[in-house]
């Protein structure tokens, strides 16, 4: 029977810890809609700014009409006529040789307790084009050829950029022409007509462009060119680089980040994406990023940090049942409960302090307010001082380990698998000459002691 009111025992305690899920749930979602807050107030910024940029091009465009005869069906009849249809197209042109380089300078917009990194990027753009022979075909007339590019938000273009053909200033036009259909953008006529049967298109062989573009948190470049080469650099320390290439070289430390791209056509598909995106195929087209990430993401690391709450619960209600069997110290259920709350209400704490200041010194108050509530209360529940501070000695080992698994993101499975065997081990240990039936019956015939106020 004595037995049976031992497993009833850990029962209930088993029972409170999953009880105390519901908050940590509770907790849980709050960060995730404090998550949510932070980016609307980044799509704000990016509303009354500029949002996350693309670049594409330059890619040299040629119109052409053409007017052809199409047998067609008499519309009620089955006899056929011959009608004169004029078409619409174009040749596109991607460049041999494309290098771009820039800086990208950062800065900070706060909207509430929100900071969104943006950037003004002042790039350097040249692009080679090889000759182009054009053969003549029978009732088709070449129209003013242009230069193309695309940005993803023209909002950010800063000042008028400046654009030279061969040496040559030429001023750019709102709208990237055939590259409406991916991207807005601007575009350049070129002075050549090519309204001629045949004819070789030389105009736009070298092109140079200076601009400087606003953006938010990320800048990509699509590798249009055979062959592409892209050197961003910038004094933000944390970057994070992304989309379908890395950085061949790249240097990062205090003072900033360097970053250098070298990506053939023969290891892309961005040309032919490209041209399928212009045809209104569709589909996604292969870039190059860079963001300027938060190195300290506080709601990462906060949701990272309550994924261990129930470890934190459990710890402590097994602490509490050894005390409670070893030294014969009668512990409420509600008791237990008050404490789990109490490492419940740490996360929330944590979370809402990181909004206000450095995550470190958060986990710091937020940390050291808890253990010493639970110290203090837990003193009266044991009935000495001794047990109480051993208890927060114990919570503190405890917060310190899990700021160590928050800190080390890499080697986070490996710590807390070392830490759970750890502590399993210590437990077993402490336990190991332990007989519980014997326990167990002097705990069934001591009696209980009234609970005092004071």
């Amino acid at each position: 029977m004595t037995s049976l009111k031992l497993l009833l025992r850990f029962a209930i305690v088993g029972g409170l810890a999953l009880l105390l899920l519901i908050p940590l749930l509770l907790i849980r979602g709050t960060i995730n809609e404090r998550e949510s807050y932070r980016d609307q107030a980044i799509e704000r910024v990016a509303q009354s700014r500029a949002g996350e940029q693309t670049l594409i091009g330059p890619v040299r465009v040629l119109p052409w009409t053409q007017k052809r005869e199409v047998e067609v069906e008499v519309e009620g009849s089955a006899q056929r006529k011959t009608e004169l249809r004029t078409e619409h197209g174009y040749d596109l042109q991607m460049p041999t040789r494309l290098n771009v380089q820039g800086k990208m300078r950062p800065d900070e917009r706060r909207v509430g307790l929100f900071k969104v990194p943006v950037y003004s990027w002042q790039a350097k753009l040249q692009a080679e084009f090889a000759p182009v022979n054009y053969t003549a075909v029978a009732g088709r007339t070449y129209e003013r050829p242009y230069l193309a590019l695309g940005v993803a938000d023209v909002r950010g273009l800063v000042g008028t950029p400046n654009l030279r053909v061969d040496g040559r200033a030429v001023p750019l036009q709102s709208g990237s022409g055939v590259l409406e259909e991916t991207s807005k953008g601007l575009h350049a006529p070129l002075t050549e007509l090519m309204d001629i049967t045949q004819g070789v298109l030389r105009e736009g062989s070298k092109v140079e462009l200076e601009f400087v573009l606003d953006g938010t948190r990320s800048l990509s470049v699509v590798p249009v060119g055979d062959d592409t080469r892209v050197s961003l650099d910038s004094p933000w320390p944390h970057p994070l680089f992304g989309g379908s290439f890395l950085p061949n070289e790249r240097t990062i430390d205090d003072s900033g980040f360097k970053a250098q791209w070298a990506v053939s056509s023969l290891a892309s598909a961005a040309q032919a994406q490209l041209l399928k995106n212009i045809r209104g195929v569709g589909g996604s087209v292969e870039s190059l990023n860079v963001a300027l990430v938060d190195p300290v993401d506080v709601y990462t690391q906060a949701d990272r940090a309550t994924k261990y709450g129930i470890l934190f619960v459990l710890l402590t209600f097994v602490g509490f049942a050894l005390f409670e069997l070893i030294k014969q110290l009668k512990i409420h259920p509600l008791q237990y409960l008050l404490v789990g709350l109490a490492l419940a209400i740490f996360f929330l704490l944590l979370v809402s302090l990181s909004e206000q200041i450095a995550f470190w010194q958060a986990y710091l108050i937020s940390a050291a307010a808890c253990i010493g509530l639970q110290g203090f209360y837990l003193s009266g529940v044991l009935r000495s001082w001794k047990y109480g501070l051993g208890f927060s000695t114990m919570l503190t080992l405890l917060y310190g380990v899990l700021y160590m698994l928050l800190a080390s993101e890499n080697n986070a499975l490996l710590m807390g698998s070392l830490l759970l065997f750890g502590i399993l081990a210590v437990i077993m240990w402490i336990t190991r000459k332990v007989d519980w039936y014997e326990l167990s019956s002097r705990s069934a015939a001591k009696p209980t002691t009234p609970p005092t106020l004071l």
